[in-house]
Protein backbone atom coordinates (compact mmCIF):
# COMPACT_ATOMS: atom_id res chain seq x y z
CA UNK A 1 0.00 0.00 0.00
CA UNK A 2 1.29 3.44 -0.88
CA UNK A 3 2.41 5.47 2.16
CA UNK A 4 0.22 8.36 1.07
CA UNK A 5 -2.89 6.22 1.52
CA UNK A 6 -1.78 4.11 4.49
CA UNK A 7 -4.06 3.88 7.54
CA UNK A 8 -1.50 5.79 9.64
CA UNK A 9 -1.36 8.65 7.16
CA UNK A 10 -5.13 8.64 6.84
CA UNK A 11 -5.48 8.92 10.61
CA UNK A 12 -3.02 11.80 10.74
CA UNK A 13 -4.99 13.76 8.13
CA UNK A 14 -8.30 12.74 9.69
CA UNK A 15 -7.19 14.16 13.03
CA UNK A 16 -6.53 17.55 11.41
CA UNK A 17 -9.94 17.58 9.74
CA UNK A 18 -11.70 16.44 12.92
CA UNK A 19 -9.92 19.13 14.94
CA UNK A 20 -10.91 21.76 12.38
CA UNK A 21 -14.54 20.62 12.55
CA UNK A 22 -14.47 20.59 16.34
CA UNK A 23 -13.08 24.14 16.47
CA UNK A 24 -15.77 25.31 14.07
CA UNK A 25 -18.47 23.84 16.31
CA UNK A 26 -17.07 24.44 19.79
CA UNK A 27 -14.10 26.83 19.64
CA UNK A 28 -10.36 26.38 20.15
CA UNK A 29 -10.56 26.47 23.94
CA UNK A 30 -12.50 23.20 24.13
CA UNK A 31 -10.34 21.31 21.63
CA UNK A 32 -8.77 18.14 23.02
CA UNK A 33 -7.19 15.03 21.55
CA UNK A 34 -9.70 12.91 23.41
CA UNK A 35 -12.60 14.68 21.72
CA UNK A 36 -10.91 14.30 18.34
CA UNK A 37 -10.51 10.58 18.99
CA UNK A 38 -14.15 10.31 20.02
CA UNK A 39 -15.23 12.13 16.89
CA UNK A 40 -13.20 9.74 14.72
CA UNK A 41 -14.33 6.63 16.59
CA UNK A 42 -10.79 5.55 17.51
CA UNK A 43 -9.10 4.91 20.84
CA UNK A 44 -8.29 8.00 22.86
CA UNK A 45 -4.58 7.18 22.48
CA UNK A 46 -4.64 6.93 18.69
CA UNK A 47 -4.16 10.67 17.89
CA UNK A 48 -1.09 10.76 20.15
CA UNK A 49 0.76 8.59 17.62
CA UNK A 50 0.95 11.65 15.38
CA UNK A 51 0.39 14.61 17.72
CA UNK A 52 2.09 14.62 21.14
CA UNK A 53 -0.24 17.33 22.40
CA UNK A 54 -3.24 19.46 21.53
CA UNK A 55 -0.88 22.27 20.57
CA UNK A 56 0.84 20.07 18.00
CA UNK A 57 -2.52 19.23 16.47
CA UNK A 58 -3.59 22.88 16.47
CA UNK A 59 -0.33 23.83 14.74
CA UNK A 60 -1.11 21.24 12.05
CA UNK A 61 -4.61 22.68 11.60
CA UNK A 62 -3.27 26.22 11.15
CA UNK A 63 -0.52 24.97 8.83
CA UNK A 64 -3.14 23.38 6.58
CA UNK A 65 -5.03 26.68 6.54
CA UNK A 66 -1.91 28.47 5.31
CA UNK A 67 -1.34 25.88 2.58
CA UNK A 68 -4.90 26.25 1.34
CA UNK A 69 -4.65 30.03 1.66
CA UNK A 70 -1.52 30.14 -0.51
CA UNK A 71 -3.16 27.87 -3.11
CA UNK A 72 -6.20 30.15 -3.16
CA UNK A 73 -4.03 33.22 -3.72
CA UNK A 74 -2.12 31.45 -6.48
CA UNK A 75 -5.41 30.60 -8.21
CA UNK A 76 -6.11 34.28 -9.00
CA UNK A 77 -6.42 35.32 -12.67
CA UNK A 78 -3.11 35.88 -14.44
CA UNK A 79 -2.23 39.50 -15.13
CA UNK A 80 0.32 40.82 -17.59
CA UNK A 81 1.35 43.83 -15.51
CA UNK A 82 2.70 43.72 -11.98
CA UNK A 83 0.32 46.49 -10.93
CA UNK A 84 -2.74 44.54 -12.12
CA UNK A 85 -1.37 41.39 -10.53
CA UNK A 86 -1.03 43.17 -7.20
CA UNK A 87 -4.63 44.38 -7.43
CA UNK A 88 -5.81 40.87 -8.32
CA UNK A 89 -3.92 39.47 -5.35
CA UNK A 90 -5.62 41.98 -3.06
CA UNK A 91 -9.03 41.00 -4.41
CA UNK A 92 -8.21 37.33 -3.91
CA UNK A 93 -7.04 38.01 -0.36
CA UNK A 94 -10.30 39.71 0.57
CA UNK A 95 -12.35 37.02 -1.15
CA UNK A 96 -10.59 34.35 0.90
CA UNK A 97 -11.12 36.26 4.14
CA UNK A 98 -14.84 36.69 3.47
CA UNK A 99 -15.45 33.12 2.31
CA UNK A 100 -13.16 31.37 4.83
CA UNK A 101 -13.69 33.40 7.97
CA UNK A 102 -12.80 30.60 10.40
CA UNK A 103 -9.59 29.70 8.60
CA UNK A 104 -8.63 33.38 8.39
CA UNK A 105 -9.11 33.81 12.14
CA UNK A 106 -7.10 30.67 12.85
CA UNK A 107 -4.18 31.97 10.80
CA UNK A 108 -4.18 35.62 11.84
CA UNK A 109 -6.33 35.91 14.95
CA UNK A 110 -5.07 32.98 16.99
CA UNK A 111 -1.84 33.00 19.03
CA UNK A 112 0.40 30.35 17.55
CA UNK A 113 0.99 27.42 19.93
CA UNK A 114 4.52 26.78 21.13
CA UNK A 115 4.51 23.61 19.06
CA UNK A 116 4.58 25.78 15.94
CA UNK A 117 8.38 25.85 16.18
CA UNK A 118 8.44 22.06 15.70
CA UNK A 119 5.84 21.87 12.95
CA UNK A 120 5.31 22.77 9.30
CA UNK A 121 3.39 25.89 10.33
CA UNK A 122 6.24 28.35 9.96
CA UNK A 123 7.23 26.96 6.57
CA UNK A 124 3.66 27.17 5.27
CA UNK A 125 3.13 30.67 6.67
CA UNK A 126 6.31 31.91 4.97
CA UNK A 127 5.19 30.26 1.74
CA UNK A 128 1.91 32.16 1.77
CA UNK A 129 3.72 35.44 2.49
CA UNK A 130 6.06 34.73 -0.41
CA UNK A 131 3.09 34.94 -2.78
CA UNK A 132 2.95 38.67 -2.02
CA UNK A 133 6.73 38.97 -2.15
CA UNK A 134 6.82 37.48 -5.66
CA UNK A 135 4.33 40.03 -6.96
CA UNK A 136 6.28 42.90 -5.40
CA UNK A 137 9.50 41.51 -6.85
CA UNK A 138 7.98 42.11 -10.29
CA UNK A 139 7.73 45.78 -9.35
CA UNK A 140 11.08 46.24 -7.62
CA UNK A 141 13.22 43.87 -9.64
CA UNK A 142 16.53 42.61 -8.22
CA UNK A 143 18.43 45.85 -7.86
CA UNK A 144 20.24 47.17 -4.81
CA UNK A 145 18.02 47.24 -1.75
CA UNK A 146 15.18 45.44 -3.55
CA UNK A 147 14.71 42.82 -0.82
CA UNK A 148 14.27 45.46 1.86
CA UNK A 149 11.80 47.42 -0.27
CA UNK A 150 9.84 44.26 -1.06
CA UNK A 151 9.51 43.30 2.59
CA UNK A 152 8.64 46.86 3.65
CA UNK A 153 5.91 47.11 1.03
CA UNK A 154 4.66 43.62 1.79
CA UNK A 155 4.16 44.56 5.42
CA UNK A 156 2.46 47.83 4.46
CA UNK A 157 0.03 46.12 2.07
CA UNK A 158 -0.66 43.16 4.34
CA UNK A 159 -1.26 45.42 7.37
CA UNK A 160 -3.68 47.54 5.34
CA UNK A 161 -5.64 44.56 4.02
CA UNK A 162 -5.64 42.75 7.33
CA UNK A 163 -6.82 45.84 9.18
CA UNK A 164 -9.81 46.24 6.91
CA UNK A 165 -10.68 42.53 6.97
CA UNK A 166 -10.51 42.44 10.76
CA UNK A 167 -12.79 45.45 11.09
CA UNK A 168 -15.22 44.02 8.54
CA UNK A 169 -15.38 40.64 10.27
CA UNK A 170 -16.25 42.11 13.64
CA UNK A 171 -19.09 44.19 12.10
CA UNK A 172 -17.93 47.36 13.81
CA UNK A 173 -18.47 49.57 10.76
CA UNK A 174 -22.24 49.31 10.99
CA UNK A 175 -22.09 51.14 14.33
CA UNK A 176 -19.81 54.02 13.28
CA UNK A 177 -22.49 56.19 11.70
CA UNK A 178 -20.51 56.45 8.48
CA UNK A 179 -21.63 58.69 5.65
CA UNK A 180 -23.98 57.02 3.16
CA UNK A 181 -22.34 54.44 0.85
CA UNK A 182 -18.97 54.71 2.62
CA UNK A 183 -19.14 51.18 3.98
CA UNK A 184 -19.77 49.77 0.50
CA UNK A 185 -16.95 51.80 -1.02
CA UNK A 186 -14.30 51.16 1.60
CA UNK A 187 -12.67 48.22 -0.17
CA UNK A 188 -12.35 49.99 -3.56
CA UNK A 189 -11.01 53.06 -1.77
CA UNK A 190 -8.40 50.95 0.02
CA UNK A 191 -7.28 49.39 -3.25
CA UNK A 192 -7.05 52.82 -4.84
CA UNK A 193 -4.98 54.21 -1.96
CA UNK A 194 -2.63 51.22 -2.01
CA UNK A 195 -2.19 51.66 -5.77
CA UNK A 196 -1.44 55.35 -5.28
CA UNK A 197 1.05 54.60 -2.52
CA UNK A 198 2.83 52.02 -4.65
CA UNK A 199 2.92 54.37 -7.67
CA UNK A 200 4.50 57.05 -5.47
CA UNK A 201 6.91 54.51 -4.08
CA UNK A 202 8.05 53.39 -7.51
CA UNK A 203 8.49 57.01 -8.63
CA UNK A 204 11.04 57.67 -5.89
Amino acid sequence: MDAASSPATDLKAACVQAAHDFIAAHGIERLSLRDVARQLGVSHQAPYRHYPSKDHLLAAVIARCFREFAAFLDARPECASAEDDLAALGQQYMLYASSHALEYRLMFGTPWPEAAADSELIRDAVHSFNVLRKVLARLHGKGRGAREKIDQDAMFIWSTMHGYVTIAQCNVMRHLQLAPKVDKNVAPHIFDMVARAMASRMAQ
